[in-house]
Parts: C-alpha cells; sequence; structure tokens
C-alpha cells in the first residue's frame, strides 16, 4: 500500500514561517556562492540571525511588527550584485514550493521578489539602480 504524502500547507502560520526560514538558511550555508558571503557576514551568529529572520518574515507574511531591524543597512558594504540576488530568489523559491502551496507559497515568493528588489534599489545595484553622476567640486554651485 502506498503511503501517500500529507497536504502541503496553505495557509500562512508562525509554524510554517519557522520550518521556512531554517530549511532555507540551511540551504544557503550549504550554497557556494551565498554561504561563504553569510558566513563572513555572520561570523559564528546563525542563532540570532535566524531568530530575527524568524521575526522578519512574520512580520512581512503574518503583519506581527516584531522585527525592527534595518535590512538595507545590514546589506551594506557586502559587495553583493544582481545575480546574487537571483541566485537567493532561485533557492527561496524551491525552499517556498517545498513546504507549502497555495496563496502561502505565492504570498512568501512574491515578498521575497519586493524584498530583493528593494534591497538592490536601497543598495544602488541591479536594473533598477539609481545611477546619479557624482558632482564635482568644480562644479558645485554655491547656495
Amino acid at each position: 500500500m502506498a503511503v501517500s504524502k500529507p497536504a502541503l500547507p496553505t495557509t500562512l502560520s508562525g509554524a510554517l514561517v519557522t520550518d521556512l526560514v531554517y530549511l532555507f538558511y540551511a540551504r544557503i550555508r550549504e550554497d557556494e556562492v551565498l554561504g561563504p558571503l553569510f558566513e563572513e557576514r555572520l561570523e559564528g551568529r546563525w542563532d540570532e540571525h535566524l531568530t530575527q529572520m524568524i521575526e522578519f518574515w512574520e512580520s512581512v507574511v503574518l503583519l506581527t511588527g516584531r522585527y525592527r531591524g534595518r535590512p538595507h543597512e545590514k546589506h551594506r558594504g557586502m559587495l553583493l550584485d544582481p545575480q546574487h540576488f537571483w541566485r537567493w530568489l532561485a533557492l527561496f523559491e524551491k525552499t517556498t514550493r517545498e513546504l507549502c502551496t497555495g496563496h502561502a507559497a505565492e504570498t512568501f515568493i512574491s515578498r521575497a521578489h519586493r524584498i530583493a528588489e528593494s534591497l538592490q534599489i536601497g543598495l544602488n545595484i541591479g536594473p533598477k539602480a539609481l545611477r546619479l553622476a557624482k558632482a564635482s567640486a568644480s562644479s558645485a554651485q554655491p547656495l
């Protein structure tokens, strides 16, 4: 007799957020490109990071308001490029689709894309980066 797999959740919950964060970041740590970036940045503070990411994602998808961090500041100086974000998104989507479906999966994935876009804009990288000309001292006008 074949054993059927339980249906994947379609609704968002704190338990689903926790499962997603733990599985996703376990995969990040194993990733040959993203793993070293995170290891360097976190310097062994994975437990703290996972707690923050659970709070972050609960705030994003469950609207708990628990997260009080500053993502743009935390990612500044990491020498990220659009390819890092595409890799992060691909891994996030794969993990999400393994853990949930329907509304839950679409919510996580759509929010992840908006977050990636916002970070890239805020860090001035990627196709939507602001390409502002730097004013030289000689062209500056007195106020």
